[in-house]
C-alpha cells in the first residue's frame, strides 16, 4: 500500500523521522535534550542538545537510535514546495549541497529559540486548511524558518575547509550557474568542458553529492531567466528564443511547456488581468 503523501507535519517522535510518508519532504529536526544517532548517506551522525538536522528526502535515514532522555521537535514539509519558495540563485542551492555532505548544524541558544518559535507557528497554523490562502500562509512561515536556518548554516560553511576534488567540482558548477550563463548554455557537456572533466564524471559527481542531476540545476537557474523575459512585453517570443540561444521557436516552446506547464503564449496570457 502506497503511503499517503505529506505536505506538512510536526512531531516530537525522533524514531519516526524516516517514516515512509515523509519520503518526499525535507526534514528539520531540533534536539532539545539528551542525545541520539542515525545513519545518512552511509555515514553515522551523533546529535546532542541544540543540534539541528536538515535532511531532504529523509527516507535515506536508517539505524535511528535515541537515549531515554532524548527530546526533539521536528517539522517536515513537501520538498518541492520548499524549493519553489526560493529564487534559483539563493543560498538554498549551495546549502542543499552542503547538507548532503553534513546535515547537522550546531545552534546557539538564541538560534534555538528562534527556530522553535518558527516550528510552533507552523504547528499552530497547520490546521487552517479552510483558509483560501492556506498554502501561501504556510509558505510564508516556511520561508521565515528557512532563513532562520540559513544564518547558522552559512556560518558553519564559512569555517568549513572542504578541499577535495568532489567539493571543488560542485562549487565551481554552482559558481558558473550563478553567473547566469545558463541563459544561453544548457548542455551538460558545456559545463563539463569548462570544469575540465567528462560529462559522465560531472553527472555522476553531482548526482552522488546532491542527489539531483546536473540538468535539474541548470533548469533551476534557467527558468527564472525565462520568466523574466516572458514578463517583458517589449520582447517578442522570437527575440526571447534568440536571446536564450534556442535552435528554433518550436524547441523554445517545448522547453516552456515542460518547465512552466504552459506554452510561451499561454504563460503570457496568464499574466493578463482577468
Amino acid at each position: 500500500m502506497t503511503p499517503m503523501k505529506v505536505d506538512f507535519k510536526y512531531s516530537t517522535d525522533f524514531l519516526a523521522m524516516n517514516a515512509p510518508e515523509l519520503s518526499d519532504t525535507c526534514m528539520h529536526l531540533l534536539c532539545t535534550a539528551g542525545e541520539g544517532s542515525f545513519v545518512f548517506n552511509e555515514r553515522c551522525y551523533h546529535i546532542v542538545k541544540n543540534d539541528l538536522v536538515v535532511i531532504p528526502m529523509p527516507a535515506r535515514v536508517s539505524n535511528i537510535a535515541a537515549h531515554a532522555d532524548m527530546q526533539v521537535e521536528w517539522f517536515a514539509a513537501d520538498y518541492k514546495f520548499l524549493q519553489n519558495l526560493l529564487p534559483s540563485n539563493n543560498y538554498g542551492i549551495g546549502g542543499s549541497i552542503s547538507l548532503n555532505h553534513d546535515p547537522v548544524i550546531k545552534l546557539t541558544d538564541e538560534q534555538v529559540a528562534l527556530l522553535l518559535a518558527d516550528f510552533h507557528r507552523l504547528r499552530d497554523r497547520m490546521g487552517d486548511r479552510h483558509l483560501l490562502f492556506y498554502r501561501e500562509l504556510m509558505g510564508s512561515l516556511c520561508l521565515t524558518m528557512m532563513y532562520d536556518i540559513f544564518e547558522p548554516h552559512a556560518q558553519r560553511d564559512a569555517t568549513d575547509t572542504h578541499s577535495d576534488r568532489t567539493a571543488f567540482i560542485v562549487k565551481q558548477l554552482m559558481a558558473l550557474l550563478s553567473s547566469g550563463i545558463s541563459r544561453t548554455e544548457r548542455d551538460v557537456s558545456y559545463y563539463a568542458e569548462r570544469l575540465n572533466v567528462s560529462p559522465k564524471y560531472l553527472s555522476a559527481t553531482i548526482k552522488r553529492v546532491t542527489g539531483h542531476s546536473v540538468t535539474s540545476y541548470i533548469d533551476r537557474h534557467t527558468v527564472p531567466i525565462l520568466k523574466d523575459y516572458l514578463n517583458d512585453e517589449r520582447l517578442s517570443l522570437t527575440q526571447i528564443a534568440e536571446r536564450m540561444n534556442f535552435s528554433s521557436l518550436s524547441y523554445f516552446s517545448r522547453y516552456c511547456t515542460k518547465h512552466l506547464g504552459q506554452s510561451p503564449s499561454e504563460y503570457r496570457q496568464s499574466l493578463q488581468p482577468k
